[in-house]
């Protein structure tokens, strides 16, 4: 679907690092340079997808994207408006934005006739555009004809204008009244082994980073985009070897950096385009372009193709629909996409992805470091179907749901908590260093919280204690008599929403295990339910988790009489356990690690809890 070619934004980014090269390397050309970013980009770009790191643009989130392309749009717009009014010899459109837009008023009585051209172009751009959308509404048999009128408006303003300014330069062709774009050479004139030393390199290797990033933003967006569209999915080490090949190649025929281009993209795709056929025809009629009509560009009126630039590069900035969306969805992010833009207009396109990219990162690391485990409690659910008047009952089953309903759930269904010292405790993240003693930090400060010590007196005497702990100096004071609150019994943690748990988060569950034990004064039972892959069990067996003192347990088995041959005896129920019955303290689901917690209770407490069930 891609179409790979010069597109606005990479064409500004490599017009800034050729001018910064040149400026300091005088004696490189300016052609050099371009080819010469080109070749590195395309062999880093490909270097990634040949060794698979296409995951590596799944960390570059949708307003980090669309901040960039907001900023870069407009930076590239309001550079263009000295030159759509005619006034642009009189200040530097190299400049960060603001500056430009600021001296350009300042300027603004050095406008010309070009002022007349660019803004009547500008002006038929997008009239052309509301005609041509509104008729294809209101003939939807017609509307493909009409979208085709629609993206040949460029086409049609640039033979329009060049016409004009033919007519009113044709007399002084040396001393044009009217910006023009002059002699354009003939040809491929750059043709040849790209040239790169490692002055050159050195000179431009700090827009590297920037240049790939581009390359690789654009293009998956815009792959993203079509894949949708199309219904298929891409795959990201494929789409970096075609940007690299292309970037590789391409210094060999003059080439600068270049990438996906969504507005040719969408008219090959509303064209009918189905195979790569396509871009050689495109390719055709552009060196027939280069190599035939070039003394018809000399006419091309400077200010009417700075009105197609804003016009098309209008198309890059996020709509108001788009921005209410952000916000609703998370303002966090919203301020992320307002400091990307600030920053590209203020300073330049480079600093804008980076600002945008590292707060989003930081972002990122900050919600999985701080990432909360809830403590949970069961619901008695009953599943019905509804009538008119009427409904049937289905099945009855239990849910878990956060105690604090921190979750959304209805706040006037109260879950019953476990008791007995028995804590449910889930986990919505994975187990990793950056929020495994976060996770732990909530988990003791609440069972501290809700349970009463093992012993009295766990530090013996008053020189045993830590000489920090908040308690008073007589030990024999320090707990209750009547304190009603029961010992820690049990731990379950819901490992359902846990991936990955590495080193860091194993030692943490051990060290708190160790710490519950000394407090409760006895060996506290860790079950785990949901354990997604065998590297967590692994763990977890490798340092003394999921096994068990007790000589009694609950497991979840399955019937597989109906999958097996039990040949005379054709009625036997077979019954085998879920998981491995070596490791009693694994559990298939909640239900089956509640039960088991709750069997393991003395008899007397046991008792007392079936009782109340029943009740």
């Amino acid at each position: 679907d891609i179409t790979i070619g010069p597109v606005a934004v990479m064409s500004a980014l490599t017009g800034s690092v050729v001018e910064t090269v040149h400026k300091d390397y005088p004696g490189y050309e300016l052609h050099v340079v371009a080819s010469a970013l080109s070749l590195v980009s395309g062999c880093i770009v490909f270097a990634l997808g040949m060794f698979r790191l296409g995951f590596i643009v799944e960390f570059i989130p949708l307003p980090a994207l669309a901040a960039f392309m907001t900023g870069s749009a407009l930076s590239i717009a309001m550079g263009q408006i000295p030159t759509l009014m005619g006034n642009n010899k009189y200040l530097d459109t190299r400049a960060p934005t603001y500056l430009v837009f600021g001296n350009f008023w300042k300027q603004i009585s050095h406008c010309n006739l070009n002022a007349a051209l660019g803004l009547t172009s500008l002006f038929l751009l997008y009239f052309i555009r509301f005609i041509c959308t509104r008729a294809g509404k209101r003939f939807p048999k017609r509307e493909k004809l009409f979208f085709f009128f629609n993206t040949l408006r460029a086409v049609f303003i640039i033979l329009l204008y060049i016409l004009i300014s033919w007519l009113i330069n044709r007399h002084d062709r040396d001393h044009p009244r009217t910006a023009i774009l002059g002699t354009v050479p003939r040809g491929l004139q750059n043709m040849g082994v790209p040239y790169i030393d490692s002055t050159l390199l050195s000179a431009f290797a700090s827009y590297l980073p920037l240049t790939v990033i581009v390359l690789l933003i654009e293009h998956v967006a815009i792959a993203k985009s079509f894949g949708r569209i199309n219904n298929y999915a891409i795959d990201p080490n494929q789409e970096m070897i075609a940007i690299g090949v292309t970037n590789i190649f391409g210094p060999f025929f003059g080439a600068y950096p270049t990438t996906g281009s969504f507005s040719r993209t969408a008219i090959k795709s509303k064209a009918g385009v189905r195979t790569p056929l396509a871009d050689v025809v495109s390719g055709s009629v552009i060196i027939l372009g280069i190599y035939a009509l070039t003394e018809l560009f000399y006419w091309i009126s400077q200010a009417s193709l700075a009105a197609v630039i804003i016009h098309a590069v209008g198309d890059l900035i996020v709509g108001p629909t788009t921005l209410k969306s952000f916000w609703q969805v998370n303002p966090i992010e919203f301020f992320i996409f307002w400091a990307g833009v600030l920053v590209t207009i203020f300073s330049n396109i480079e600093y804008g992805i980076y600002v945008t990219i590292i707060s989003s990162g930081a972002l990122l690391l900050f919600r999985i470091a701080k990432a909360r485990g809830q403590f949970v409690g069961r619901v008695i659910i009953q599943q019905v179907k509804l009538f008119a008047d009427d409904y049937e009952h289905l099945t009855t089953r239990n849910i878990y749901v956060p105690l604090d309903h921190s979750d959304g759930s209805n706040p006037t269904i109260i879950p019953i908590s476990p008791g007995n010292g028995i804590f449910i405790y889930r986990l919505n993240e994975s187990f990793l260093y950056p929020n495994a003693n976060h996770y732990i930090e909530l988990l003791v400060e609440q069972i501290f919280r809700e349970t009463k010590p093992g012993k009295r007196n766990p530090y013996g005497s008053l020189g045993e204690q830590p000489w920090n702990l908040k308690t008073s100096r007589h030990p024999e004071r320090n707990q209750q008599k009547d304190d009603s609150r029961p010992c820690l019994h049990a731990l379950i943690l819901d490992f359902t929403g846990v991936a990955h748990l590495d080193i860091t988060g194993l030692q943490n569950l051990v060290d708190v295990r160790r710490q519950l034990d000394r407090y409760a004064n006895k060996k506290v039972n860790w079950h785990f339910a949901g354990l997604s892959n065998p590297w967590l069990k692994r763990a977890l067996v490798s340092v003394g988790f999921g096994s068990s003192e007790e000589g009694h347990t609950v497991f979840s088995v399955a019937n597989i009489h109906d999958h097996i041959d039990c040949g005379e005896n054709d009625n036997a129920v077979v019954l085998v356990p879920i998981l491995d019955i070596n490791r009693p303290l694994f559990h298939a689901d909640l239900d089956e690690a509640y039960e088991a917690a709750i069997t393991s209770l003395p008899a007397k407490e046991t008792a007392a809890i079936f009782n109340n069930s029943n009740a």
